[in-house]
């Protein structure tokens, strides 16, 4: 399947079939696909832990909590905690020499004398202030999309949860204290229409991007709307005439209860 479809076709998916188990094999792709996401210095500092509802103990599940949209969690068969890796950061020098030594970092003749005289010393002045948030969420980011675009790709529908637990989570998930959690993403297989409601809400494109400088609008080209239109990059805008009757079925269906809020 081509990029643009997936991401086209890719949804927050906040209702999930509870009944039907997410096979190991699919959470492993995922991860698969966040190991080799692109990482500043190669520092690798994103990791995930996979809850499986019905086969992790009790306390563990239980302890996989959001107060906001917590339904979520309560009907996906596994919830992925994501969290980055402060510690990773102690291993930059190494990194940094991997990459040299494959053809990845610098060139020609004295490289590596140049990157062990030149590049590492500014990283190692930098060490702790690199383990503050801020590049490495970025790029944690961008592996977590990854994993997403790859649960599309095997019929999964996810969502990402952001939760306020996290330090509750992280002691008892049993993580050391160099663990920062980025948030919860449910995942399972869809229990609503691949559309979700449609297109959501977004706001205009001119007041996003901006070219040669702050305050002037990026040129948005009708005929590139329109070709990705034809790929269906876009879908039609939410909400869809039936998304209530949906809604309400499914709230029926999986036994929800109150106003699907918490």
């Amino acid at each position: 399947m081509e990029l643009r479809e997936v991401m086209g076709r890719r949804r927050s998916i906040r209702f999930l079939n509870p009944n039907k188990p997410v096979e190991p094999e699919k959470i492993q792709m995922m991860f698969e696909a966040s190991r080799i996401a692109s990482h500043w210095g190669n520092v690798q500092s994103l990791r995930g832990i996979a809850v499986f509802r019905d086969a992790a103990p009790k306390e563990v599940v239980d302890s996989v909590t959001s107060p906001i949209a917590g339904y979520q969690i309560r009907l996906a068969p596994v919830s992925i905690v994501w969290f980055l890796e402060t510690a990773a950061v102690d291993g930059q020098a190494d990194r940094l020499r991997e990459l040299c030594k494959v053809g990845a970092l610098g060139y020609g003749e004295g490289k590596e004398k140049a990157i062990e005289e030149q590049l590492l010393p500014i990283f190692k002045n930098i060490l702790e202030s690199t383990k503050a948030p801020g590049l490495g969420e970025v790029d944690c980011g961008q592996g977590i999309a990854q994993a997403t675009l790859m649960a599309f790709d095997l019929g999964l529908g996810t969502c990402c949860l952001g939760t306020p637990h996290a330090e509750q989570i992280r002691q008892n998930l049993g993580m050391p204290e160099s663990c920062r959690i980025l948030l919860i993403q449910t995942v399972g297989y869809p229990a609503e229409s691949p559309e979700a409601g449609g297109q959501r809400p977004r706001l205009p494109f001119e007041e996003l991007f901006h070219i040669n400088g702050y305050g002037h609008a990026f040129p948005r080209s009708q005929e590139v709307v329109d070709q990705l239109t034809r790929d269906e990059m876009f879908q039609a805008p939410a909400p869809l005439p039936w998304r209530e009757a949906e809604l309400e079925y499914l709230q029926k269906a999986l036994d929800l209860k109150g106003n699907g809020l918490l």
